[in-house]
């Protein structure tokens, strides 16, 4: 008998509200008070930056609040992206046993494949793109993650139904570099919209969700059935709202932390995704990591993991900086990391690379 899933829309939601949700849901499926489950939603004008993205560098702020964009931190890690009524977003929170899957990379693939085979019945060639991508001739139509929290799952995704790109590149700090990586000239050319393809043949937001609901439903092998959102999701989202989602002191945790003078910054990009690392040294031959700051577009697992690594760096001499990262490494549990320790070894030693004398 293939698994069960409920289906809800929570519809178009003030951003840091949407991502409540996401908690929420989580937090109730382990609890076994909500079952197995696809979400539809989507966000107003809303710029939204992954979990471990320094908020200045990716976001344009003064733009958005002159223009009414909401700036919102998620929950899950990757990139920034932006979001209005245009896009259709959607995930899926249900527990590992479920489809049969061990890991998150298989995972991944499978619901990717599956939300591009959805997005195939309205005829466009969508495919899966490794490590997070549903392209379109090279082009984005949807960008994904997720995380395991536990055994519980959750990966979601983005349909770009109809959008103005300008609008997104005012919002967003895109780096050229990312742009270059594709051999596009421009941000906009980075991304592809439904309406773009399909012209005036574009199907309404309904008939988008049922293709998608046939993809996940014909190619994970599961059944869907339309559910309903139940008090205690409602009641926690605003909890988790009200206590960190909602707040600026979790929007800002990482903001500008290469503003001090007295910090090392340093930088390595991979095919995994860039790592930032903010560095503060003490001692009196400034040999000891006082602190240590990581962030960036990549995804891991836990997100936790990165909290967990800056904590074993604090107090490491500098000699012993890529053993403690590399130890770090084995000796931790971790079920998904798009890079490696030795990315991370880079970024440290870059930013060490830049003390005086070095």
């Amino acid at each position: 008998m293939s698994p069960v899933f409920r289906v809800i829309d929570t519809g178009v939601r003030e951003g840091r509200a949407n991502i409540a949700f996401d908690p929420a849901l989580i937090e109730l499926r382990q609890q076994e008070k909500v079952p197995d489950t696809i979400r539809f939603m989507r966000f107003p004008p809303t710029a939204l930056i992954g979990r471990h993205q320094d908020l200045s560098r990716e976001v344009n702020l003064d733009y958005c609040a002159e223009d009414g964009v909401g700036v919102v931190r998620r929950v899950t890690g990757g990139g920034a992206i932006y979001l209005d009524e245009g896009q259709l977003g959607w995930e899926l929170v249900f527990h590992r046993n479920s489809l049969g899957i061990a890991n998150l990379p298989d995972l991944a693939a499978a619901i990717c494949n599956a939300a591009a085979a959805g997005l195939r019945e309205l005829g466009v060639k969508a495919r899966f793109r490794p490590r997070n991508d549903i392209e379109v001739d090279g082009r984005k139509i949807s960008g994904t993650g997720g995380f395991f929290d536990g055994d519980i799952l959750i990966y979601q995704g983005t349909v770009l139904v109809d959008m103005n790109p300008a609008q997104m590149v005012r919002a967003l700090h895109i780096p050229a570099a990312k742009v270059a990586r594709h051999d596009l000239d421009s941000a906009e050319q980075r991304v592809v919209t439904l309406k773009e393809l399909l012209g005036d043949d574009l199907p309404d937001m309904e008939t988008i969700k049922a293709a998608l609901i046939r993809g996940f439903t014909g190619m994970l092998g599961i059944t869907a059935e339309p559910g309903e959102i139940t008090e205690a999701e409602e009641s926690l989202a605003k909890q988790y709202f009200g206590e960190e989602i909602g707040t600026e002191e979790f929007l800002r945790e990482i903001d500008n932390p290469g503003s001090s003078d007295k910090l090392l910054e340093g930088t390595h990009t991979g095919p995994g995704g860039t790592i930032n690392a903010f560095v503060k040294l003490e001692g009196p031959t400034h040999g000891l990591l006082q602190r240590v700051l990581i962030t960036g577009d990549f995804f891991v697992t836990p997100p936790r993991v990165v909290f967990d690594l800056e904590a074993a760096l604090l107090g490491t001499r500098l000699e012993e900086v890529e053993a403690v990262i590399r130890k770090f490494f084995d000796d931790t549990d971790i079920d998904m990391l798009s890079v490696s320790g030795d990315d991370f070894v880079a970024a440290v030693n870059d930013a060490l690379m830049k003390r005086e004398g070095a």
